[in-house]
């Protein structure tokens, strides 16, 4: 998939977002696979993070945006625009939920979801989620054939999980 702006890099799944595993179904019912877009200010952070998504629920779309040109940190809304319609056209209207590193990764995003008509822009989510934790629990919901507002409080629930053992 080509930048959305010269320069500036964007990064999808290398099997491409259109690659789909229709998890178990009862004949004549569809399944939903909901996508996930990566927002971060590191191209590296969204690779690293988008590999991990690909290896816990590998059916599930996700593309990101990650980074400026050279290498340097910050975001792209028309690089951000470009994950959301890749996507989104993979998801075939099952939506997908936007995830960001840092609270400023919001100001690309509302460029991004501007570029986008009204349809497309309602079958966007955005979560406060953590990050890596977030993406890696919405991956894994929306991979089980959870709908778009069950993988954002999937999401979501990794804000309360701890990390370490408790007493």
């Amino acid at each position: 998939w080509p930048s959305a702006a010269p320069g500036t890099p964007s990064w999808s799944d290398p099997g491409g977002p259109e690659r789909r595993r229709t998890p178990t179904a009862p004949i004549g019912r569809s399944v939903s696979v909901v996508g996930l877009v990566l927002v971060a200010h590191s191209e590296d952070l969204v690779r690293g993070l988008a590999a991990m998504i690909g290896q816990a629920a590998p059916a599930v779309p996700v593309a990101g945006a990650g980074g400026l040109g050279g290498g340097r940190l910050g975001t792209n809304g028309l690089a951000v625009a470009g994950a959301l319609r890749r996507v989104l056209a993979a998801a075939a209207g099952d939506g997908v939920l936007v995830l960001l590193d840092l609270g400023s990764a919001s100001l690309a995003l509302d460029v991004a979801l501007d570029e986008l008509d009204p349809a497309a822009r309602g079958l966007v989510r955005v979560t406060e989620a953590p990050f890596v934790e977030g993406a890696v629990l919405a991956a894994v919901a929306s991979s089980g054939g959870a709908d778009l507002g069950a993988v954002a409080a999937a999401a979501e629930r990794a804000g309360t999980m701890p990390k370490l053992p408790r007493d």
